[in-house]
């Protein structure tokens, strides 16, 4: 018979995992304002193996508009460009020989609009990973029962996870909200 409180810590670390996803997954969304985490999908050849771009070159944000890209061989530039453009991060870089250049231009409405509905869709998927979680750990409570677990505790237990369960989805709301709010400012 597994331990009511062991369940319970199952759950927290699933829901746990689902914020900390989206953390990540809205990271990645581009809200006009630079980021290094945009490139953090980008590999390229390097030497016969796709290597993540942060490990061949300097990523820099010197302003709120531009990243620029410092690699440490030179030869490898050329290959940095292009699988920027092959990615699909909608941007066009620019070198000068020795730093690739990336300018991140001002959202559209419309576009504004189409990422914050993304960030809402991850959101959705958020949540519901934390109510998967909740439902397993409540079924794995209700089959403790015929195992010898008193139905008070079964309940008691029920209830903390679904005061778990709360405070997660508070979270992801407040995660969700700040991205938004970062997305719609001009």
């Amino acid at each position: 018979m597994l331990d009511p409180k062991q369940v319970k810590a199952d759950a927290e670390e699933m829901m746990q995992a689902a914020v900390m996803y989206l953390d990540d997954a809205l990271a990645h969304i581009r809200a006009g304002k630079a980021s290094t985490k945009l490139l953090d999908a980008i590999r390229i050849d390097y030497y016969g193996s796709l290597t993540p771009l942060a490990n061949v070159a300097t990523i820099l944000t010197p302003d709120a508009r531009t990243i620029t890209i410092q690699p440490w061989e030179k030869k490898i530039i050329s290959d940095i460009e292009r699988a920027i453009i092959n990615s699909n991060i909608g941007l066009a870089p620019s070198n000068n020989g020795e730093v690739i250049r990336l300018s991140i231009p001002p959202l559209t409405e419309e576009r504004r609009k189409e990422l914050a509905k993304q960030c809402k869709a991850e959101a959705e998927n958020a949540k519901v990973s934390v109510r998967t979680a909740r439902r397993d750990a409540i079924e794995t409570l209700k089959k403790q029962i015929k195992e010898g677990l008193s139905e008070d505790n079964e309940k008691d237990a029920e209830n903390e996870v679904q005061q778990i369960h709360d405070k997660y989805i508070k979270q992801i709301d407040e995660v969700y909200a700040k991205k938004e709010k970062e997305i719609m400012t001009v």
